[in-house]
């Protein structure tokens, strides 16, 4: 998925363990790139988190193993009186961008309510696309861009899960800014 060009919008996602940079593809997902830049530009991602972690240790089991993820969650977590109003779904069949290692995608419940919360996918996750089995509406989630930078720290925040997928001690994110 090389999809980067000079216009593609960049973001700095400062945390203690250093910066991760991610680049955005508004081409394919208008509708969730502006979303997540609009947190950015109103300061909204400032002192929130990573928050959750689900690696292959930690995950409820799923009746279907298919289902199964590896993810690292971030931003805003549900019920945050920061949250925007949320956006319609976009999904991987609309947008073509599939949730391959380093993808940055939004976290939703139902289709058409992401809003403040995001997740890294750590390796290729087929369940998180659309026709895949993580939710059972097989809508998948809105992918809407890639790590560029940093992958070091994206890799030593997801060493850092514990036996449940909730982080006990959250992993600050200082910042996100578009660069």
């Amino acid at each position: 998925m090389s999809l980067s060009t000079a216009t593609t919008p960049k973001v700095t996602i400062e945390t203690p363990l250093g910066p991760i940079i991610v680049e955005l593809y508004p081409q394919q997902a208008p509708l969730t790139v502006a979303n997540f830049l609009q947190y950015c530009q109103q300061g909204l991602f400032a002192n929130s988190s990573f928050f959750r972690i689900v690696n292959e240790h930690n995950a409820q089991q799923a009746e279907d193993a298919n289902a199964s993820i590896q993810v690292i969650q971030g931003g805003l977590a549900p019920g945050d009186k920061r949250l925007l109003p949320p956006i319609a779904h976009e999904s991987t069949e609309q947008t073509g961008l599939l949730h391959e290692d380093g993808v940055i995608s939004m976290a939703r419940f139902e289709p058409g309510t992401a809003d403040g919360s995001f997740f890294f996918c750590i390796g290729e996750q087929p369940a998180l696309n659309f026709a895949g089995k993580r939710y059972a509406d097989g809508l998948g989630f809105a992918a809407f861009g890639r790590i560029i930078s940093g992958r070091q720290v994206l890799e030593a925040i997801y060493h850092l899960a514990e036996d449940e997928e909730y982080l006990k001690d959250e992993i600050s994110i200082i910042s996100i800014y578009q660069i």
